[in-house]
Formats: structure tokens, C-alpha cells, sequence
């Protein structure tokens, strides 16, 4: 039987991968201990500076596997708590200060939207397709997705995804701002793993920083917010590479 995520880190990139294509990588017990594990790993090495989520198989994630939902998991307080497990990691992502990208090939739905959303930067293909679902099962949304839809395209358009039973196709996911980039299919990986090693060849520390300022900020008042970029610059100033940096922009900008 195989892993249901692999997970590995080379070069500052963790990569995690969900691996059940053959039920679109729905989430069952195992594959929801297995990203709470490995996503806490990643987030916490001081040699990631960067993380891909993609997945194998035809499509991103159909959310909680409904099979599962019929024959194992048994009780609404096993879900419960299977959603606390899945949550833990999506926390981890979007509280951490390392730069998330998603390559959400195909469907992605239910809850594969949460871990959609705890990404920073989604590439999907021209083909791919995004929704909610729930209520075709009679189920309410989890895995952040009330959390983070609205602030991600607006609470107009996130009540269309939740309330309808519609798939956004890719161009429109870009049109809203769900997504950051439409590629072809077969690019979707390979598109996320080049953003991720852009972001580990630049100024990386910054950019973790930068996404964490952003994330923090929807959650806390202004002023400290505003106090913590303060910080937040301070620090980053004090670094070889924020010095590096500024050395050669100044030493260009007296040679033209």
C-alpha cells in the first residue's frame, strides 16, 4: 500500500503531495495524520524556505473521502475530529513564515478548497475546476474554507460557491482572485515548483516575513499590525542579505 502523502525537503523546498489518486486524493484518517505531520515538519525546519503542495493522480482534492465517510469513520464526533486533524495542518501553513505555492491540477472541491486556500500562490490548469460542494451531501464547509473564502474573493462571490453547486471554471478562478495563475495542464507542477524556487533564489527570508505580515494582518487590529511591519523591517535590515541587497541597489544606482 502506498504513503498517502510523500513528503520530502532538498534545497530549501519541501514538497508534499497528496497520494490517493484513486480516490482524488480525498482526505481519509490516514492522509489527514500524515499532512498534519508533515506539514508542522516543513513549517519548522529552518532549511525550508519555501513549500509545494500538489497532488498525484487526476485532480488536486475532492475533500473528505465519502466512502470513508459511509463505512468507517462512524460517528459526527470521529468527523469532528478528523476536520481538528486536516485544520491543524492548514494551520501550520498559514501561520508559519514560509511562502506556500499550490498546484491544483484538475477538480479541486469541498475541502481540497481549504488547502487551496492555505496556500499563497495557486497555479492551476486550463482545464482545472474549483467549487465547495457541500451541500450535495448535505454537509456544511470545513477545512477553513468560511474562514478564508470571503477574504479571498469577497463574501458575495464566496456565498455563490457555497450556496450553489457549481465548479469555477480556471479563468474565472483567476478573474475573482482565487487563483494567481491559469497554465496548461500538464505545466501545473512544474509551474509551482519554479515559483517556489524563485522565491528560495531571491531575498527568501523576506518574502516568508512579507507572507506572514499579510496573513497576520486580517487577524489583529491595526495598530499592531502596523507595529509589527515596524519590527518586522527593522530586523530584516539588520540581515547579510538585506545588506547585500542594498549595498548593490546602491552601488548601481551611482553608476548611471
Amino acid at each position: 500500500m502506498s504513503d498517502p502523502l510523500l513528503y520530502s525537503v532538498e534545497d530549501g523546498l519541501a514538497r508534499l503531495t497528496l497520494n490517493r489518486p484513486e480516490r482524488l486524493n480525498a482526505f481519509d484518517d490516514a492522509l489527514a495524520y500524515a499532512w498534519a505531520d508533515a506539514t508542522a515538519d516543513a513549517t519548522a525546519r529552518p532549511d525550508v524556505k519555501a513549500i509545494v503542495v500538489d497532488a498525484a493522480g487526476p485532480a488536486f482534492c475532492a475533500g473528505g473521502d465519502v466512502l470513508a465517510m459511509a463505512s468507517g469513520i462512524g460517528s459526527a464526533r470521529a468527523l469532528e475530529e478528523l476536520a481538528h486533524v486536516i485544520s491543524r495542518g492548514i494551520l501550520s501553513l498559514t501561520e508559519s513564515s514560509v511562502p506556500v505555492v499550490a498546484a491544483a491540477h484538475g477538480t479541486t472541491a469541498g475541502g481540497g478548497l481549504g488547502i487551496l486556500l492555505a496556500s499563497d500562490y495557486a497555479i492551476v490548469g486550463q482545464n482545472s475546476k474549483i467549487g465547495s460542494r457541500y451541500a450535495s451531501m448535505g454537509l456544511t464547509p470545513d477545512l477553513s474554507v468560511t474562514a478564508q473564502l470571503a477574504r479571498a474573493v469577497g463574501e458575495r462571490r464566496a456565498l455563490q460557491l457555497v450556496l450553489q453547486e457549481r465548479l469555477l471554471p480556471a479563468e474565472e478562478a483567476l478573474d475573482w482572485g482565487l487563483v494567481a495563475e491559469v497554465v496548461e495542464p500538464d505545466r501545473v507542477q512544474a509551474r509551482a515548483v519554479e515559483v517556489a524556487r524563485e522565491w528560495i533564489a531571491g531575498a527568501a527570508g523576506a518574502y516568508g516575513q512579507a507572507k506572514r505580515l499579510v496573513r497576520a494582518g486580517t487577524r489583529r487590529p491595526f495598530a499592531d499590525a502596523v507595529a509589527d511591519e515596524a519590527a518586522s523591517i527593522g530586523a530584516a535590515f539588520d540581515t547579510p542579505e538585506a545588506q547585500a541587497r542594498i549595498a548593490a541597489f546602491a552601488a548601481a544606482a551611482t553608476r548611471r
